[in-house]
């Protein structure tokens, strides 16, 4: 279900893509797009370095 969901996004990104006005909007529809994975990347990173950390100090 998550591949389907992983391909369905990507076809939806190469469509706005090719009607994308100018290549700024290209560039947004990218940000936008790669962002909120990339900020849930790095949370997910401090939660593991904070919890391994507390770890070695009990």
């Amino acid at each position: 279900m998550g591949l389907f969901l992983l391909i369905q996004d990507a076809s939806e990104i190469e469509e706005k893509i090719q009607e994308a006005p100018n290549s700024a909007y290209e560039i947004g529809v990218v940000i936008g797009t790669y962002l909120p994975f990339v900020v849930m990347v790095l949370i997910a990173y401090a939660f593991y370095y904070y919890s391994k950390k507390r770890k070695n100090k009990d």
